[in-house]
This record gives structure tokens, sequence and C-alpha cells, in this order.
């Protein structure tokens, strides 16, 4: 499960350091070198359309030794390998769209001044940035602002080509969302993502997966995760996704690289479940994925740590099939540290959680949580990352082996560089409600991201005989995981076990600052990312929404969450932060039932109800105000780049980190060395 970014919450905050880290700094001048060295570093890459692209650095690199660094560099290498995979799953044609747009990028010699070459070039940027033609967040297609002509001009001056139906959809109001939750416009019908064949229903999904039958019922296997579903004479068939099979020639070369850094791994555990994941995308074998999982998650020893293969599900409608993904993470061991105190205690936030006796773990197994510096991303968490990430996600293997959850220090340091208040300072009621958010704004961030992967994610059960949660809530159940852990972390959030455990040093203050961001966000400022008249389709975007709605009704009564006008524009303000603490609580143990039993009707009408429709003239008005703005609503990320030395032997002798020049320079670079897909359209 991810954690995804909330920049208005992250903007809201100036500073990322805390009150005990500015007492480090009094007491070790060194300190203070470090952080006027980290903020002349230039955090902004770009920006374009309605996207920032940022950079981030991998402090400590130096600290690493050669066999490390090693680690780390084959490991990104691997992950890169792989980034073909995410386009053509994300569409059928992105893969020859992005290949003949970038070749017309590359040759045309024409002019370069006009305003329709500034368009092709904005359009790149956004297919480059999402993966795709549909938006990375909103899932909508995006129009270019250019005609038909001027591309097919465009096409004949570079001697590009362009299959016709690849060319025509471009423009065309054909698979127009990417992923489509709407059961009313069929979840498969209405989804552009190619994981499906276009003749497959949803009724023939679930019956051909109401067949399979793990080989122990208590351990189910993830079918569906690794394969696109089609029609072959008339039958179901899955093409997996494995060496000699559909993505094969990209998965070779990332078998390639993972098997050199089974070779230089830290210790036996980690090379053991590098071996296994590698048979696994060798042979396609569901049974070898779990095995590797809980090889991957038991291996908790060593500095370096990584997430690699086709894992998140919900850029599937139906929630079967697992998006490619690769993160590469070394330990930040001083934040760690201060956070491990969640880890140790994960079994007290679960005993004390307000859900039904019935519904908690007796005994929550080898939950491990680390802050990691990251080394390189791509696929489905680039250039737009999550902030935090707990796996595995099998619900078997979370319970009897447990999890990894992480936070992502220097994404959320990137992003806190890079903000800025404008936001905080049109959409906050009061001086008081400011002044909180800064002080307090960027802890709670960072404690609700911890409470949300560890305890959130880690917590509750499955009731015995109730089925996966993706077959039992289907296209509900990712965003009411996603709320759920949420929840969790609100209501933690201002608790006073908080406070004796070292992490704040005012649980009042903190929460409220929480309380006042998520509110705000969830029913007021995250609409800055949708269109006039659009509803919500994103998980993420749903279930602060829902949270946040269903709070705000059932709270009326009390007065418990006030709209209020003040010179003509709405405000929220929170009058019972108590008593909205109990309300999380409620609507947790309500959640946690409904996951529990399965209940799929009242997940639809949590969802429905509260987190799909938008008030349309809060929309428009939060639109207006927001139209100012300078800064962009999505932001995302280069990489830095691993630049090996070799030995006349060929063997590497040391490995330098460089920032890419642009994210135009790192996208075409990326083309050129990592794509490996043939163009099928």
């Amino acid at each position: 499960m991810k954690f995804k970014i909330i920049p208005f919450a992250l903007a809201a905050t100036l500073s990322f350091v805390s009150c005990d880290d500015n007492k480090k700094e009094e007491e070790e001048p060194v300190q203070e070198e470090k952080l006027t060295e980290e903020t002349s570093f230039d955090y902004t890459a770009g920006e374009f359309a309605d996207i920032k692209v940022l950079r981030y650095q991998i402090p400590g690199w130096e600290e690493l030794s050669l066999k490390e660094q090693k680690l780390v560099y084959y490991l990104t290498q691997a992950g890169l390998s792989g980034r073909d995979i995410i386009w053509d799953q994300n569409y059928r044609y992105n893969l020859s769209i992005r290949k003949a747009l970038e070749n017309i990028h590359q040759n045309y010699q024409g002019d370069k001044n006009s305003e329709d070459w500034g368009a092709f070039e904005e359009y790149l940027k956004r297919v480059w940035f999402s993966g795709g033609i549909h938006h990375h967040y909103s899932m909508d297609k995006m129009k270019p602002d250019f005609d038909k002509a001027y591309l097919e001009g465009l096409l004949k001056e570079t001697k590009t080509k362009l299959a016709p139906e690849a060319l025509e959809v471009i423009f065309n109001d054909k698979d127009i969302k990417k992923v489509n939750l709407k059961e009313e416009k069929g979840l498969l019908k209405g989804s552009a993502t190619n994981f499906y064949g276009p003749d497959v229903t949803a009724a023939e999904v679930d019956a051909f997966y109401a067949k399979k039958k793990s080989p122990d019922p208590k351990k189910p296997l993830s079918y569906g995760l690794n394969s696109k579903l089609v029609k072959e004479d008339g039958k179901l068939v899955e093409k997996v996704w494995k060496s000699g099979g559909m993505y094969g020639e990209a998965i070779d070369k990332i078998t390639y690289w993972l098997e050199k850094a089974e070779g230089v791994a830290e210790n036996q555990a980690q090379a053991d479940a590098l071996a296994l994941l590698v048979k696994y995308y060798k042979t396609g074998d569901l049974q070898t994925w779990d095995d590797y999982n809980v090889a991957w998650v038991e291996a908790t020893e060593g500095n370096i740590d990584y997430i690699n293969s086709f894992i998140e599900v919900y850029n599937d409608p139906k929630g079967y099939r697992g998006s490619y993904e690769t993160i590469v993470q070394i330990k930040d061991f001083d934040m760690s540290k201060k956070m491990k105190v969640l880890e140790d205690n994960v079994q007290w936030f679960e005993d004390n959680s307000p859900i039904m006796k019935e519904h908690k773990k007796e005994s929550v197994v080898g939950v491990t949580y680390k802050t990691v510096i990251v080394a390189g991303e791509a696929g489905d968490a680039s250039p737009s990352t999550p902030i935090g990430v707990n796996l595995p996600n099998s619900n078997w293997i979370r319970t009897a082996h447990g999890s990894k959850s992480v936070s992502l220090g220097n994404i959320i340091n990137a992003y806190s560089h890079a903000g800025g208040s404008e936001k905080l300072d049109e959409f906050a009621l009061t001086e008081e409600e400011k002044e909180l958010s800064k002080e307090y704004g960027e802890t709670a961030d960072k404690l609700h991201t911890a409470l949300h992967e560890v305890v959130g994610h880690a917590s509750g059960k499955i009731n015995s005989g109730v089925g996966e949660t993706k077959q039992t809530l289907k296209s509900y159940a990712s965003t009411m995981e996603e709320g759920r852990a949420d929840l969790v972390g609100l209501y933690y959030l201002m608790d006073p076990k908080i406070e004796e455990l070292g992490l704040t040093d005012d649980i009042e203050k903190l929460g409220k600052a929480a309380y006042n961001d998520y509110i705000r966000n969830g029913l007021m400022t995250q609409l800055t990312r949708l269109n006039i008249g659009d509803e919500i389709e994103e998980s993420h975007m749903r279930n602060r929404q829902w949270v946040s709605a269903w709070a705000f009704e059932k709270g009326k009564e009390g007065n418990v969450i006030e709209k209020v006008k003040k010179d003509g524009k709405t405000y929220l303000k929170i009058n019972d932060y108590k008593k909205l603490r109990e309300l999380f609580g409620e609507l947790l143990k309500e959640t946690q039932r409904i996951k529990s039993e399965g209940d799929y009707t009242a997940a639809k009408n949590l969802v429905e109800n509260y987190g799909v429709k938008v008030d349309q003239e809060i929309h428009k008005e939060v639109l207006k105000r927001s139209s100012e703005f300078k800064a962009a609503p999505y932001s995302g990320f280069v990489n830095p780049v691993l630049v090996p030395e070799m030995d006349d032997a060929g063997e590497i002798i040391s490995i330098k980190v460089t920032q890419p020049e642009s994210f135009e320079e790192q996208m075409l670079r990326y083309s050129k060395e990592f794509g490996f897909l043939p163009v099928m359209n």
C-alpha cells in the first residue's frame, strides 16, 4: 500500500526541523554547515502545465561502502530496465505514441518558436510525466493544445510512423478514462488500462477467478497479479508477465541486474530474497511470489532495501493486476531510530484501537518501520512518487510474517523545501490556524504517514471465511483500505500516547494542526485537481473526502466542523477537536467492520454518498481562489544519476551521484537506454 503525497499540507510548513533538531544544531555546529549546504541545493528542475518537477538528494552516499554502492546501482538499473512496462500497462498505445513524439522532438528542423511547437513540447512533457496519455492523477485523457493536422505534418516532416488508431486516439473521445470506477459505465469497458483484452467483461473476470483455488485456502495466492487476461479462440487466457512471456524483453534485463545485485547482497537473507525474486520473474509462478514476499519481509538486516515488481492494484478497476513499480532505498539511521518507537509500540495501538474486539489482532507480527533515503525510482513510483509505503499487500503474509513500512525521508524533505505557503494563507481562517500548521504541520505529516503505514495497514483482521478485500469490496477496496489507514493515523494523532512516546512536545497543538490540514484538504483544497463538473475517481482523493465529509455531516448537530463565510469566501472551522477525534474513531470502527466482514453494500454506500460527488459551488470557489497561485498542484521528481567509474578490467571502482540537466534530458536518456519493449499496436 502507498501513502500518496498531499502537497498542500507539506507546503503549509516552512521548516523540516523539529524542536529537538534545533537543540542538536546548537550543540553541534557542524550540522549548520550541512544545513546551509542543503538549502543551497536547487530542488526545482522545471515547471510545465500543472506540474512542478523537483530534484532530490541522496545524503550519506559517500558513507556507504563500495559494495553497498554497487548494490544500490544494480538495483536502480534493474528498476529502470522495466520502465517500459508501466507505459504499456497504462494504455496499449502509450509506447507507440511516446516513441513517435520523441522521434519528432529529436528530428524536427522546422519552426520551434511557434505556438504549436510550444504546445507540442508541453504535451510531450505531460505524457512523459504521466507514463502515457492519461493524467497521472485525474486519470482523464490529456488533450493537446495543437490539432491533428499539425501533428500529421510533424510526422511527415520527420518521417515518423504512427499507426492510424494511435494517432486518432490522441484527439478523439475514445478511451477517455484510464481507470473508471463507476460501475454503470462498465469497470473494464470504461477503463483504458491494458490489463484485459477488449472483449473481456467484468463478469467474465469474476467467473474466471472464482474457479481458481489456492492449494492452501488459508494462504490465498494473488491470482491475476502478474498477467493480462485475454480471449484466444473464445477462451480466457492469462498472458503472464515473465521471462519468455509478455514483457519478457524487459524482464530479462531486470533479472540480469537483480542477479548482479544478489552477488553483492549485504547478507544471506537479502541474497535469498533476491534469488526468489529472480525465480519469480523467470517463472511467473505465484507461489514463488509469496515465498519471495515472506523472505523479503523477514530480511530486515542491512542498510539497503528495495521494492520491485508488479505490486499495487490501484490501476486495475477489478483490483487484481499489479502495476510495475520499483523504489531503491538506503536506511536513514537517525530518523529510523527516532521513529522506531512506533514499531515497538504497535501492539499497544492495536489493543487500544476503537475497533471491535473481534476485529483486533491478538498479536501484531513483525512490523518494521524505517525512514529511508530514496536512491532511485521507476514505474508506478516515478516521476510521481508516494511518501510512504507498507508491504506486502497479502493479508495472510502480513498476519503471519509481518510487514515493512517505510517513510521516504528525502522525498518529503524535497517537497518541503520546494513548497510555499500561499494556499495556507488563502484557505486557513485564522492566524492561529496558520501558525499551528507552520509550527506543527510538518511533524504531523510525518507522524500521520508513519501511523498510516506502520499501524494503519498492519491493524485489524478479516473474519474467518471472508475472502480477500479485492474480492469482497471490489472496486471500493483500495479507497476503503487507504481511508481505514488514514483514520488510524487521525485517531492517534490526538492521543496522549504520542506525547508520552516523545514524538511531539504538545499533542494538542499537533493534533489541531493535523485535523485542520486534513479537513481543509479533504473538503476544499484537493478540489484544485479536478475540472468543473468532475466527480472524484482517484482512490486517495476519494478517501480523504469521504472521511472528511462523513465527519462533517455526523458532527453537524454539535457544530463540530463549521463552514464560515468571511469577506465572501468559505472557510472550514473546527470547533470541537475532541468530538472530531471521537467521530474519526467511530468511522474507523465501521470501516474496519466493513473490511472484516466484507460488507460490499456498506462500502459502496460510504464511498458513493460521501467520497464521489463534489459540491460544485465550493469547487468553483476553490478554483477561483487558487487561480492566482504560482505553485503547480502536482509535483514529481527526476532521479539522481548514479555514474560508475571503471578500471581497465571493467570493474567498478567508484560510483558518483550527479543530477540530470533537466526533466527532458532524463526522459530522453531513459527511453534510449531502457526502451526494451517493442511497439505493439
